[in-house]
């Protein structure tokens, strides 16, 4: 997986940790010394600080890399100071902002992050990563419009890139346009077609939606499927809509391109294992504690 793949995946995964933390979380609560006081508390910080190039005089590469070593174990503020010192002894800038922007979001710090976003994007306005980037925080805070916008700069600007696509679909679906959102989606599998096999079946963005949204979300795919005439795909996010609770059958029945289907022996099973499945999970999850285990025998 090349350095942009990881890079968007990365972002997938702040994006969703940071849409399930409570907004006054959000926002840094202590200044950054008194973050890197308590980092520097860690015990691995000594043997980690005793490698750290002089930022006087080693190269922006050597600097960039021991950022990319703090990030890795998690010393955050210290990572952005030295992306900042390769800034300063040369390196790209828009490539270090955009990861000093992600840097930002893994200290929750979403103003700071869309700020760092902003100067690459304001540097480079041909960035296509930037853009992206300014519009995953854009889809963080909710603003989904603001984020198409963005996404599509940056798919104007890489044509050949699925995932500024996918990105705009799934904002759309969070705006509940799933027309819109499954022709943009239909153009990223043209791009990749094997897209969402790269993210695990469905992806770490759909994560971010509510349980019924994500039951929805799969039927939206076996439909982009169906017109795509992979029957085995459309299938398959059949069976994941059904068993997460999406009354298939009725959407199938108000929709003229399932019309071969409604009959389908093969659906009838979907919804019938579907409705099983959930039965049990709520006999589970019903169910309570396990009985305590028996005494044991005396001899």
């Amino acid at each position: 997986m090349g350095y942009s793949a990881r890079f968007l995946s990365l972002l997938a995964a702040l994006a969703l940790l940071l849409l399930f933390i409570p907004q006054s979380f959000a926002q840094r609560t202590m200044s950054h010394e008194e973050a890197r006081a308590l980092d520097h508390e860690n015990p691995a910080w000594q043997s980690v600080r005793a490698h750290l190039p002089d930022p006087t005089t080693a190269t922006a590469e050597r600097l960039e890399s021991a950022a990319d070593i703090l990030r890795a174990r998690r010393f955050f503020e210290d990572a952005m100071d030295y992306y900042g010192f390769a800034l300063q002894r040369g390196g790209e800038p828009v490539h270090l902002l955009n990861k000093m922007g992600v840097t930002a979001l893994e200290l929750r710090d979403i103003n700071q992050a869309r700020a760092i976003f902003q100067k690459a994007v304001k540097i480079n306005k041909k960035s296509a990563e930037a853009w992206n980037n300014l519009g995953v925080i854009e889809y963080i805070s909710q603003r989904y419009d603001q984020a198409i916008g963005y996404y599509k700069r940056a798919s104007k600007l890489d044509k050949s890139s699925a995932t500024y696509h996918s990105n705009i679909a799934t904002a759309l679906f969070d705006k509940k346009e799933y027309d819109r959102a499954r022709k943009e989606f239909d153009t990223a599998l043209k791009l990749d077609p094997e897209m969402l096999q790269h993210h695990g079946t469905l992806g770490i963005t759909t994560r971010m939606l509510s349980p019924a949204d994500h039951a929805r979300y799969c039927f939206e795919l076996a439909r982009l499927y169906l017109q795509r005439g992979d029957e085995l795909a459309m299938m398959h996010y059949l069976t994941t809509a059904a068993e997460a609770g999406f009354d298939i059958l009725s959407a199938m029945n108000s929709d003229q391109m399932f019309a071969p289907y409604r009959k389908d022996p093969r659906i009838l099973v979907i919804v019938k294992n579907a409705q099983e499945l959930r039965s049990k999970n709520n006999v589970a999850e019903g169910a309570g504690p396990p009985p305590p285990l028996p005494a044991a025998e005396k001899h």
